[in-house]
Formats: structure tokens, C-alpha cells, sequence
């Protein structure tokens, strides 16, 4: 058996950045930060000789099939096919938060599967690499309208700053914070689920259809980025980072219709009213976890404030894509 440990991430800024259709025009980056929540994929290898199916896939479902060709999941079929394994192989995911909430779950589960493949195989790639075989598995053979933050922050892991200069030139610079720093940043976020989830390629369809009309509000978002950094790697009062990021949410508002809706709005507008300074929809949009900014002193308020959701704490700068058991 072997067991792969992906982090899911999240971003602060420069989102919408990371796509293709804008970066190679304009360039792009974000800072964002792999965080303490996983999604795990075992694998393990049976004689299928002794049964009556060849491959097994166990996720929502369990599909038990013959032929690779079979295997309705798209992506254990299509990275199976990719890593060259299409028989005597069994492979079972579990995740510690859903799928199709904005923390990029999808990513984290295609640069997991490929991590584990490539141990099953008895190879290992580096991270830079398994982030960039990601992005070709989504983009190019899915065919999946994503950015490439999400794979890369999987795979390498930590906070960071990705810069996305061409598809072969993702330049990603580690943002090593003192250690009181990050507690400090990391005491500050509380993520509320917003119950909806939505499949983040449908939202960024649609904000890709305008790309050229929002040009100017995707450039401010860049330069948030490098603002961001400034106020997170300097030593001034961490509420500055906060109100930038009600800033970058208002910007966001502007890319499409379709990234938020009245009742988003209004939960966001509840925890702003409830100690939040600001905040920010994770994700392409549509639903899935909004980020809470929040001073401790203010966060009992906060979450009494929704006492019917789900709120979490969340670490930040977690470990990349591993193989954490093998057998």
C-alpha cells in the first residue's frame, strides 16, 4: 500500500491571474498558502486474475471495471492512463473537507493521484514538476477551464509567491515568515462554509468570456499581490492586510456575475457587521468557504453570529504533495 498527503490552499490575491488566457498577455501571480487540510489516495496493487474486474476506483462511489476504458471518474481514468497503469491496481480517496468548495480540492486530488502513480511506478518527481504534469492533466487533457495556482500550491506546498510567466515558467518564491508572523496571520482567519457547493469550472467560464472588458480590474489585482506580500512580510499592523482584502473582494465582484449571489453577499456583510475587517469568497466564485479577516478579540461575536455554519481555523505553510506510508 501506499498513501499520499495533497493540501488543499488558499489564496489572498492575484486570483484570475493564474490563467492562461490572461498570463500570457499580461503575466500574472498570487499569494496564497497551502494549508493544514488534506486529501489522501491509497494505493494498492491485487492479481486480478483472482477477480472478476481488473481496476478499482472508490470514491463517492466504487466502480469495479474490466477495462480501464470503463471507469466512469474521469480523472483516475484519464491519470492512469497518463502514468500508464490500466490493470491490478486499486485506488481509494478520502478528504478531510469537501470537494467544490473553493479551497482547491480538484487540484489537490489530480496532483495527489499523479503523486501516488508516480510511486507506484517507483518513481518520484519534483514538486515543481508533479505541479506542472497537473496542469497538463487539467488543462490540456481534461480540458477543464482552471488556473494553475491550485496545482502548483498543492504540489510544492508552504506560502508562497507564484508568478506565471508562460505554462513551461511558473516561478515559484517561498514567503518565509517568522514564525510569531504567521501565528499571527493564521489568528486572524476563520473560514465559514457557506453550504453551496459549485463546480469552479463553470464560474470561471463565464469570467473568461470577459476577460478582455476587465483587464484593468485583473492588473489591480496583480498589484495587489505585490502589496499583500509588503504588508505581510513587513512589521506593521496586520488590519492593513485585512482591508485589502475586502478591497480585492469588491474588485471581484467585477469579474462576473456568476461569482457570488445575494445570500453570499449577505453572510459576507453579516461577518463584516460581526468583527470581520474583511474577507474574501475562496475560489473561483459561487459558493464554498468565505475567508474571514477577524481580530481574535472579535471572533466569539463572529461566530455567534452563525451559529447555524460550519467555521474552521485553519494552519497555513503545510507541506506539499508526500508519500507518507509505504508498504
Amino acid at each position: 500500500m501506499i498513501i499520499s498527503r495533497t493540501p488543499l490552499r488558499l489564496s489572498f490575491f492575484g486570483g484570475g491571474t493564474d490563467y492562461p488566457d490572461y498570463f500570457l498577455r499580461h503575466g500574472g501571480a498570487i499569494l496564497g498558502s497551502a494549508i493544514g487540510k488534506y486529501s489522501f489516495i491509497t494505493a494498492n496493487r491485487f492479481p486480478s486474475k483472482l477477480f472478476d474486474y481488473s481496476l478499482r476506483v472508490s470514491y463517492r462511489k466504487v466502480e469495479l471495471v474490466k477495462d480501464i476504458g470503463e471507469v466512469e471518474h474521469r480523472v483516475y481514468r484519464e491519470c492512469l492512463k497518463y502514468c500508464g497503469l490500466e490493470s491490478d491496481i486499486e485506488l481509494h480517496n478520502i478528504a478531510d473537507l469537501p470537494a467544490f468548495t473553493g479551497l482547491g480540492s480538484s487540484s489537490s486530488f489530480t496532483v495527489g493521484l499523479l503523486k501516488v502513480l508516480y510511486a507506484f511506478k517507483g518513481q518520484s518527481l519534483s514538486a515543481q514538476e508533479l505541479g506542472y504534469r497537473a496542469i497538463e492533466m487539467e488543462q490540456q487533457i481534461l480540458q477543464e477551464h482552471v488556473g494553475c495556482q491550485d496545482q502548483m500550491l498543492a504540489a510544492v506546498g508552504g506560502l508562497n509567491l507564484i508568478e506565471f510567466h508562460q505554462l513551461d515558467d511558473i516561478r515559484v518564491t517561498p514567503v518565509h515568515l517568522p514564525a510569531e508572523r504567521l501565528r499571527e496571520l493564521e489568528s486572524h482567519l476563520m473560514l465559514l462554509f457557506t453550504k453551496i457547493t459549485r463546480r469552479a469550472d463553470e464560474v470561471a467560464s463565464d469570467q473568461l468570456r470577459q476577460l478582455d472588458k476587465n483587464l484593468d480590474t485583473l492588473r489591480r489585482m496583480r498589484a495587489m499581490v505585490d502589496e499583500g506580500l509588503a504588508l505581510l512580510t513587513g512589521s506593521g499592523d496586520l488590519r492593513a492586510f485585512g482591508r485589502l482584502l475586502h478591497e480585492s473582494w469588491m474588485l471581484k465582484h467585477q469579474l462576473s456575475d456568476r461569482i457570488t449571489t445575494p445570500a453570499i453577499n449577505a453572510l459576507y456583510q453579516r461577518g463584516l457587521d460581526h468583527g470581520a475587517i474583511g474577507g474574501k469568497l475562496l475560489g473561483a466564485g459561487g459558493g464554498g468557504f468565505i475567508m474571514f479577516f477577524v481580530p481574535p478579540d472579535q471572533q466569539t461575536a463572529l461566530r455567534n453570529a452563525f451559529p447555524d455554519f460550519e467555521i474552521i481555523d485553519v494552519s497555513l505553510a503545510a507541506p506539499g504533495a508526500s508519500i507518507i506510508f509505504e508498504s
